[in-house]
């Protein structure tokens, strides 16, 4: 029998599929479709610590293989989240789930993660470092070494629980970013965020997007996101856990062998929100074709040749 389950930071997941931030809500509303105790986890919405109404409509624009959303962190903060969200989670999820976190600065990302750390429903602090820094120009803490190490030190030093730093694309060297985390203290690198995008409408010729640019995500950035889960694979040695374009039980076997020992699940949610349960359902199929008994086996396997 197929072997799917998967070891992250000392907690066993019955399967490496996690829905993605800000695809998944809070859990509850996808539970009303099915039972969602069959994924390994989800990370919930992005949280902030103060409530955010987001940024101008139009936010969503669809696009070739994918889609470009500027939603802006909408979210009603992280007293809410724990005093409303959490509890309403809890009565559907029955497992540690992930908690997404950005911020602002070095101070905000510190002092959020450390009201989330206290809730026993939180598994995995999930820290977004593609939000821009307010005292730095509005430049993401995420394309820096340095700036993604500073909230790095700042979070763990408030926290108990496995803290993953969630590293933005945009960059030339998403390694030694990866490599700045780790040694600041990172207990697993989450990659990758979406790509910088737009569309143009033609008949108003101007951008879609009220924002102008957002993220780009879907199945086009499978190949992006592929090749830096590889290179981050090479450059730490905490666990990996990938994303990007995942839509299939094949996406997750390619994702695992580049070196993600869990994979994340984006915008094939928003297309199907039966796409996490099907491609459990699929893994077992999709292991037998490939000679996999235990998948926790092939983390890396691409890199053993």
């Amino acid at each position: 029998m197929a072997d799917t389950r998967v070891t992250l930071n000392g907690i066993v997941l019955d399967n490496p599929v996690i829905p993605a931030s800000g695809t998944f809500g809070y859990g509850y509303e996808f539970a009303e479709l099915y039972d969602i105790d069959c994924l390994g986890s989800f990370s919930f919405k992005g949280t902030t610590r103060e409530p955010r109404f987001g940024n101008p409509t139009p936010r969503i624009a669809e696009c070739t293989a994918g889609m470009i959303n500027s939603v802006g962190l909408q979210n009603p903060g992280v007293d809410k989240v724990i005093s409303e969200e959490l509890p309403r989670l809890r009565a559907c999820f029955h497992k540690p789930v992930v908690a997404n976190v950005s911020g602002f600065s070095v101070e905000e990302y510190a002092e959020t993660c450390a009201r989330l750390d206290t809730c026993p429903e939180i598994g995995w602090l999930e820290v977004n470092v593609s939000c821009p820094n307010v005292h730095d120009g509005g430049m993401a803490f995420g394309t820096s070494p340095e700036a993604a190490a500073a909230v790095t030190r700042a979070v763990k030093a408030v926290t108990k629980k496995p803290v993953w730093i969630k590293l933005s694309p945009n960059v030339t060297d998403i390694a030694s970013i990866a490599a700045a985390c780790e040694e600041a203290g990172a207990d697993g690198i989450s990659l990758i965020n979406t790509l910088l995008g737009m569309r143009i409408d033609l008949r108003t010729r101007r951008p879609v997007i009220a924002n102008k640019m957002g993220g780009f995500s879907g199945s086009a950035i499978k190949p992006v996101a592929l090749r830096m889960v590889y290179q981050v694979y090479e450059a730490v040695q905490v666990p990996v856990i990938g994303m990007g374009g995942v839509s299939s039980a094949e996406d997750v076997i390619e994702m695992m062998l580049a070196g993600a020992t869990a994979v994340q699940v984006g915008a094939a949610n928003l297309v199907n929100p039966f796409a996490c349960r099907d491609i459990i359902d699929d893994l077992p199929r999709a292991m037998e074709k490939y000679g996999i008994d235990k998948l926790s086996d092939i983390t890396g396997g691409a890199h053993n040749g």
